[in-house]
């Protein structure tokens, strides 16, 4: 799918008006940004273009102000923040189309950049509209998608705005796309993916499709449980899904016909309540107690995992291994990450890791910075780990 899509750092965009649809779906609290690490994340292609010559206007939504203007959801505050980041002055349009949006990019000199209002104060956004879509490129002249982590989205913005300008992969979506093929259609084997998260239901697909892919499937978290359970064991009071036990046993007999190794929790760290700093013992995975509930992977699985990632040359990670949030039942997700981190820095081991809570989780270990990919996208991330294709990335190799 890549193979078909044009990078635009081949382009000449010189005295070009260039439409960058980035994600700027950022935490803020009362116009203040909380978390700038989108923001950062597209610096590269801004850069690039500023560089070259051309004049940038930006494009985002932020959260869900259902096609109407909300106060809350203007982007505005982030006029200030890039200005900082990118060490230049950041015009702003108070709406992402119409007249005052046309001039200013009619009046846009080479190199600068404009801000455009949130695309999502338009209920046409949403709706894939190519009216819409007509409207907002207008007086741009190249179309550019550098927001992987919206992509799996058929809005107009991302989708329909093809139909109108010559469109390019930014450097951002280069890198996804980059990170995401070399663990599932070209990895280094011997592969192994770890998947954690509480709920079978929420990601069968994700562990079907990866099956086919990966030589070991470790799983963690909660969904654990439920596989204990489907290989007969009582797990006490720890949370498993009853309606999922006979996808879990058939998920099982699956892997053995594909010849991929499903890696469960050998050993557990349960206490009688989910609280931080409660009582804790460690036991055998066969041996949980029906007055507690298992937690986190206890050290003999930690060992069993370590001596994986040792052997193994690709590792693709989606989900923590126990309750993170909560001390000390982080200590198998941040160990094994630390492992994982070290192996990668002494090129040992090709790490990608995305969606969910594994940002967060790796952020607290301390490593989100030496794997050798961290996704910012969520949705999107999870859908390609399905195998499904995402609309706004394949419409891109129709380019015009």
């Amino acid at each position: 799918m890549s193979s078909l899509i044009k990078s635009i750092i081949n382009e000449n965009v010189f005295g070009k008006t260039v439409l960058v649809r980035a994600d700027l779906n950022i935490p803020m609290s009362d116009g203040k940004v909380l978390d700038q690490t989108r923001v950062e994340r597209i610096i590269p292609t801004i850069n690039f273009l500023k560089s070259s010559g051309a004049k940038i206007v930006i494009c985002s939504h932020l959260g869900r102000p259902n096609g109407k203007y909300n106060k809350s959801y203007t982007l505005k505050p982030l006029v200030k923040t890039l200005s900082n980041i990118l060490e230049t002055k950041v015009l702003f349009s108070n709406s992402c189309l119409g007249q005052e949006a046309l001039d200013i990019k009619t009046c846009l000199k080479v190199s600068e950049i404009l801000l455009l209002e949130n695309v999502r104060f338009h209920e046409e956004e949403t709706k894939n509209s190519l009216n819409f879509a007509k409207k907002i490129s207008e007086g741009c002249d190249i179309f550019v998608n550098d927001a992987f982590s919206c992509s799996h989205r058929a809005h107009s913005s991302l989708h329909a705005i093809t139909n109108f300008l010559p469109s390019y992969s930014g450097i951002l979506l280069d890198e996804e796309i980059k990170a995401l093929t070399s663990v599932l259609s070209f990895p280094i084997k011997p592969v192994a993916a770890l998947v954690g998260g509480a709920k079978i239901s929420t990601k069968i697909n994700i562990i079907e499709y990866l099956m086919t892919k990966m030589d070991y499937l470790i799983i963690g978290g909660a969904m654990a449980n439920t596989f204990l359970v489907a290989e007969g064991l009582d797990v006490g009071k720890s949370l498993f899904e009853k309606d999922a036990v006979n996808i879990a046993k058939s998920i099982l007999n699956k892997s053995k016909i594909l010849n991929c190794k499903i890696i469960l929790p050998i050993d557990v760290v349960v206490s009688k309540s989910f609280e931080a700093n409660g009582n804790t013992k460690i036991v055998s995975s066969d041996m949980i107690p029906s007055d507690m509930m298992a937690l986190d992977v206890g050290p003999k699985t930690i060992k069993k995992i370590s001596l994986i990632f040792e052997n193994i040359k690709t590792l693709l990670w989606n989900g923590p291994l126990g309750a993170f949030e909560l001390e000390p039942f982080g200590e198998g997700t941040f160990s094994l990450a630390r492992l994982a981190s070290n192996l990668t820095t002494s090129n040992n081991l090709i790490t990608v890791a995305g969606g969910g809570d594994t940002s967060s989780a790796l952020n607290k270990a301390g490593v989100s910075n030496t794997f050798t990919y961290v996704s910012s996208a969520g949705g999107a991330f999870l859908e390609w780990l399905e195998g499904i294709e995402l609309p706004a990335i394949s419409v891109l190799s129709n380019n015009k």
